[in-house]
């Protein structure tokens, strides 16, 4: 009768031990599917990482070249259009201007007519 009892605690023992590993492994199929989750999500944002160095690298080299041909066209960088002749162009057409606005009023008279 022992040994029906001692087998009987062995099987007791046994079972249990099985529970356990299954548990344990279940935990274990748990944790590798968080660990993939994880990994998943580090490759997204790398990938949303780089795409936003990629364009702010892009965007600086637009606004480089874009400073570069404002300095160009202002005359402050080399092979610019000279500060003078500039300043000579935007005189030349204000006189212009001038001379277009009091032309218009000949043929325009003044509403106000003349005087008696």
């Amino acid at each position: 009768m022992s040994s029906s009892r001692e087998a009987r605690v062995e099987d007791t023992y046994e079972l249990q031990n099985d529970q356990r590993l299954e548990e344990l492994h279940s935990k274990l199929r748990t944790l590798r599917g968080v660990t993939t989750d994880i990994y998943d999500d580090v490759e997204s944002q790398n990938s949303a990482l780089d795409n936003t160095r990629n364009a702010f690298t892009s965007f600086g080299a637009s606004l480089a070249q874009s400073s570069r041909r404002a300095g160009q066209a202002f005359g402050i960088t080399p092979g610019g259009v000279k500060q003078w002749r500039t300043i000579g162009y935007c005189a030349a057409a204000i006189v212009a201007l001038w001379i277009l606005w009091h032309v218009a009023g000949w043929f325009w008279p003044s509403p106000t007519g003349p005087t008696p």
